[in-house]
This record gives structure tokens, C-alpha cells and sequence, in this order.
């Protein structure tokens, strides 16, 4: 058996224009919608309502709300940006540059931009990322820049607290 992967990067492992193919996509369904809308309370009806979307909204069929299609990517980023990260530090921006619609499939992928020292911490650093979602045909659906604070190696655990497996009877 082999040793158990770490999870996410350490700040020495960041390089700057680093690109990360975030995998695997998520088909937004109208479940997850309106389970995400429920949740967060927005009951716009862009989002809720068939018979409203199709016959007031400028796309004729429901939207999905914005913060799950930035929840969703920023999800996928965390086992290649953030996975170690001490603190998010900031979203610089978010921009939604094209809806995704019930039955979409959200791909993303993130740029390294910068990467810097603390000047108060020698164990740690901050990178600065940015991450983009596409759709399935190719056509961003969003953007949004963050700073993440991350470990350096050799600072932290692998795997803080996890348990000593016990030996199993014989026989």
C-alpha cells in the first residue's frame, strides 16, 4: 500500500504562469439550482420560475444564480490552489461573463499570477490566482481573482491529527 497523497500545494510549489485544468467538470442540474437558491434564500424567479423565465427573461429559460457557478468553480480550484492554504485572503473580482443554464457543464482552470514571501511569517506565502469557468462549448462563464495565504513546505503536518490505524486481529 502506498503513502497517502498530500492534499493540495505547498507555497514552493507554486511557479508563476502555472496553469491548473481543474478536474472533474459539474453538469448544473435544476436541482442544484434550486437547492442552492433555497439555501442562500433568493427565490428570483429567473431562477425558479419556467413559465416566468420563458416568457419575461431575455434568455426564455431559467438562469443559474451566480453564486453557485462561483461556488462551483471556486470548489474545483481547492485541491490545486488552496487545498493547504492557512486563510483566503480576498476575491479581487468576480465578473460572470455569460450564463450557464440548467443541463450546463462548468469546467474551470487557474492561473498562478504572483507569488510572494510574507514579510511577517518566514513558514508562509501568498499567491495570487486567477480562475476562469467554461461552459461545454468552450465560452467563459466567469472569472475571479484571489489571494490564498499557503504553508510552505516543511512547515505543517501532512496530515495533522489523523489517526494510527489499529492492527487488525489474525485469524
Amino acid at each position: 500500500m502506498g503513502e497517502a497523497r498530500p492534499f493540495g500545494r505547498y507555497f514552493d510549489d507554486f511557479e508563476v504562469d502555472d496553469v491548473y485544468k481543474h478536474w472533474p467538470g459539474k453538469t448544473i442540474t435544476e436541482y442544484d439550482d434550486h437547492l442552492f437558491c433555497a439555501i442562500t434564500m433568493n427565490q428570483h424567479p429567473l431562477h425558479l420560475n419556467a413559465h416566468y423565465a420563458e416568457t419575461v427573461s431575455q434568455h426564455k429559460r431559467n438562469v443559474v444564480v451566480g453564486p453557485l457557478v462561483y461556488a462551483l468553480a471556486l470548489g474545483m480550484s481547492v485541491p490545486d490552489v488552496s487545498g493547504r492554504a492557512i486563510a483566503n485572503l480576498e476575491t479581487e473580482s468576480l465578473l460572470h461573463t455569460f450564463p450557464m443554464f440548467h443541463g450546463d457543464t462548468l469546467y474551470a482552470e487557474t492561473l498562478v499570477l504572483d507569488k510572494k514571501e510574507s514579510k511577517s511569517k518566514p513558514d508562509r506565502g501568498i499567491v495570487g490566482v486567477e480562475t476562469r469557468g467554461y461552459n461545454q462549448d468552450g465560452e467563459e462563464v466567469l472569472y475571479f481573482r484571489r489571494k490564498v495565504l499557503v504553508p510552505k513546505r516543511g512547515s505543517i503536518e501532512d496530515q495533522p491529527d489523523r489517526p494510527t490505524p489499529k492492527p487488525q486481529p489474525q485469524g
